[in-house]
């Protein structure tokens, strides 16, 4: 199944254009989609989860109408946004086989067998009658991903979603994701660079509402490879750097600034080549720079 956006249009009535011209064909695996906060990632996927109307442009699932067949469309969707609200004193298990009903679950054996698996596959399954209020972060998160999985998802929507974790946590979820990859359409929505690098086989760059990059993170790394430099300077300095060379990014290391920045040659005295990385693809493409 392939995912198509084709010419999607948002603007808000305070005249933030949040989707402009946005096109992209999805396949079926991790897709992830980078991009800065007010970039438009979470107004394509409040679109495409049907929370939202497009003021213009079509998407089609298979050979669903996802802005006009709404219905069809909530059948076959997962989706987890950044944060969702839950019953205070109510239990994963009474919780997912509430949200299983509202989904048109109604046989009773069918309902259970189906709640049982989806709790054992993210691993809550010996949590099941705790308060999903008490949960974790990462919990909570876990079964957001159940939630998401009920009816055998083709598409699933994933919004911003390891904010919070730790490391352990974070590894957890992103496992989950990844196994549920194999088989349907994940969009992955975030600002963190190296989670696309780990997990996704596609990706796209959104700014300001526009698609800057769609490809794979080989295809976006080869863009800059060997116009890489790095040099680490002191405060004084920076802005002179900035003001003369094509700089992607800063970052302090051991207290001093560490500057990257986009060149075929090396610019300068006491600057070395940098392996390429994703984020300095990210950055390269928001700085206008490739």
């Amino acid at each position: 199944m392939i995912l198509k956006i084709e010419n999607l249009n948002k603007e808000y009535a305070n005249g933030v254009k949040a989707l402009n011209n946005v096109t992209l064909t999805i396949e079926k695996g991790m897709f992830g989609l980078l991009g800065p906060n007010g970039a438009g990632k979470s107004s394509l996927m409040r679109t495409l989860a049907t929370l939202q109307e497009a003021d213009s442009g079509t998407v089609i699932l298979g050979d669903i109408d996802v802005l006009q067949q709404k219905d069809e469309i909530r059948k076959v969707l997962g989706y987890l946004p950044q944060e969702f609200g839950v019953y205070p004193r109510t239990s994963a298990i009474d919780l997912l086989n509430h949200l299983a009903i509202l989904k048109g679950f109604t046989n009773n054996h069918d309902r259970k067998e189906m709640v049982d698996y989806l709790l054992n596959k993210v691993n809550l399954y010996d949590h099941r009658k705790k308060a999903v209020s008490s949960y974790s972060g990462g919990m909570r998160q876990r079964f957001g991903i159940a939630q998401c999985l009920i009816g055998n998802p083709k598409l699933i929507i994933v919004d911003e979603p390891t904010a919070g974790l730790d490391p352990g946590e974070r590894n957890r979820f992103y496992n989950i994701l990844s196994e549920i990859g194999e088989n349907v359409i994940v969009i992955l929505s975030t600002h963190i660079v190296q989670d696309v690098r780990e997990l996704c086989t596609s990706m796209a760059i959104m700014d300001k509402g526009k698609v800057l990059f769609s490809g794979n993170p080989d295809d976006a790394l080869r863009e800059i490879k060997g116009k890489v430099w790095e040099k680490r300077t002191d405060k004084e300095q920076l802005e002179n750097l900035q003001n003369s060379m094509k700089v992607i990014s800063t970052k302090l290391v051991g207290g001093k600034p560490l500057v990257h920045v986009f060149s075929e040659d090396n610019p300068g005295s006491e600057f070395v080549y940098a392996e390429e990385t994703l984020e300095d693809v990210f950055f390269a493409k928001l700085n206008e720079l490739i």
